[in-house]
């Protein structure tokens, strides 16, 4: 796969009210994964845990840039499976009402003969945003109750916000049924940033504030730092966390290394044999 270079940074918190952080993220270019755990502590936290240990493994030990969409869906097949078993296990031991469950949203860089591109998946109502030009825009698509209730024209999307069922969702991993995810595929031009957050992030500050965060805020470590502060200022009701990535550009022959730089300088200057 051709080489692209990215700039990433991640922030989580557990919030004003929350006991436990159920949230959990990888950064491991090229896969970045947000998963917001449901169930309570050994619930959901272990949920979106194993989300994160799964997908950790996928890039760890690579994929197809060809057949990304196949590597994601069983690695989600593996996490539903072991979200499972997990609360099967632990219902088998007498807390019958046990459910550990978790959403799920993935960004991972594949590539076929157009050349590199995002592919992104979502189960839940995490979201993924893509950023360019000043412009901020919402790729996936929540499984939600009210997101149901916004496109059969039954309440409008600023009703959305506050309605009563707003958290609950019509699709995540460890339900007893098999779920299958949303998929996106974006071209790598298309894509300035890509952010990926929990509803922690988006129940408490509007897109429009996401949008200032992005468009002032160079550094996509201070970035999701930024958007972590601002859910909590705003009241911080849920965990809350978020991924920025900011897409530089392809790797070539000449890409600027730092570390290359720096030996070479003190073998010039007779610092090393």
């Amino acid at each position: 796969m051709s080489q692209v270079e990215l700039h990433h940074g991640a922030a989580t918190d557990v919030g004003l009210v929350r006991e436990v952080n159920e949230d959990a993220f990888l950064a491991t270019p090229p896969v970045f994964v947000v998963a917001d755990g449901m169930g309570g502590h050994e619930g959901g936290d272990v949920a979106s845990s194993i989300v994160v240990e799964e997908f950790a493994r996928l890039a760890d030990e690579g994929y197809d840039p060809r057949r990304g969409a196949e590597a994601v869906a069983a690695t989600l097949k593996i996490c539903q499976d072991r979200i499972c078993e997990f609360g099967a296990a632990q219902r088998a031991r007498g807390a019958a009402r046990f459910h550990a469950g978790t959403t799920a949203v993935v960004a991972l860089l594949v590539e076929d003969d157009e050349g590199p591109k995002w592919l992104l998946a979502n189960l839940g109502d995490s979201r993924i945003y893509r950023y360019v030009d000043g412009l901020l825009e919402q790729v996936s698509v929540d499984h939600s109750v009210v997101q149901e209730l916004v496109e059969s024209g039954t309440i409008t999307a600023d009703a959305a916000s506050t309605h009563p069922e707003r958290h609950v969702i019509t699709r995540a991993l460890g339900g007893p049924d098999s779920v299958e995810a949303d998929y996106f595929l974006l071209p790598l031009p298309s894509v300035e940033r890509l952010v990926l957050c929990s509803d922690g992030i988006t129940g408490m500050i509007d897109d429009e504030h996401l949008r200032e965060i992005l468009a002032t805020v160079t550094d996509p470590r201070d970035a999701a730092d930024g958007m972590v502060a601002a859910a909590l200022e705003a009241g911080g009701q849920d965990n809350a966390t978020a991924i920025v990535v900011d897409v530089v550009g392809l790797v070539t022959e000449h890409s600027y290394d730092s570390e290359r730089q720096r030996v070479s300088l003190e073998q010039k200057l007779g610092a090393l044999p």
